[in-house]
């Protein structure tokens, strides 16, 4: 027995190589749990292929909730979103976002952007969408023709490319953006990046520490009958 031993031993060692390679190649090729619709206690961010309602992230129960009006072509707005994207990791499930649509006229592709969303939106990738715009702003905002980068983008979502097409140029999704804009406007949101928790406007610069102050002065505030 002693002598066949070694062999066992290296047989063992190596079933258990080989269970262990395959246990991580199947969690590695595992598909991420989307960002749009998750747990039980989240809002959905869409119904799958229609067009208009919120786009939320966490829980519906959160104590707050940050809502930013923002436009996809406006940099601050771009570096607000990787604060707020911290925060949200940090806040979890007590904290909540929604995002509202206001493009601004002054930026030449700022609708169009926020069409490419709201078109990637009606197939469930608003988020997808949402934050690959803000990532690579600095490419397509430069871009003669910035609609064949969004399609691009949808592309790599593993979208219907044809119905993406048909959203990001149809008059619905142009009406339902001007009319989140409207609303904000009637809030009185004028520029962007405007952020209003748990439905009071924030003031200051939206550094990390300025939101975390705002958030925390949310948190302990008596809640309004």
């Amino acid at each position: 027995m002693k002598r066949y031993l070694p062999f066992l031993i290296i047989i063992a060692v190596a079933l258990i190589t080989a269970a262990t390679g395959l246990w991580l190649y199947k969690t590695k090729m595992r598909p991420a749990p989307r960002r749009e619709a998750t747990a039980a206690n989240s809002l959905p961010q869409k119904e799958e292929g229609k067009l208009g309602g919120p786009h939320v992230r966490g829980a519906v129960n959160a104590p707050l909730t940050l809502e930013i009006y923002g436009d996809f072509q406006c940099p601050p707005c771009a570096t607000t979103t990787v604060v707020i994207d911290e925060l949200q990791q940090e806040y979890g499930q007590r904290m909540r976002l929604i995002f509202h649509e206001f493009p601004l006229a002054m930026h030449a592709h700022a609708l169009a952007a926020a069409m490419a969303a709201e078109a990637a939106g009606a197939q469930g990738h608003f988020w997808d969408m949402h934050d690959m715009l803000y990532r690579y702003q600095a490419v397509w905002s430069k871009a003669s023709n910035p609609e064949r980068l969004f399609r691009a983008y949808a592309e790599s979502f593993g979208l219907d490319m044809a119905k993406f097409e048909a959203a990001a140029k149809s008059d619905e999704t142009r009406e339902r953006i001007m009319a989140e804009g409207s609303a904000g406007a009637a809030r009185g949101v004028v520029n962007t990046p405007t952020i209003f928790i748990n439905g009071e406007v924030a003031r200051g610069g939206f550094t990390q520490d300025n939101l975390k102050t705002a958030l925390a002065t949310a948190l302990s505030a008596k809640p309004k009958n």
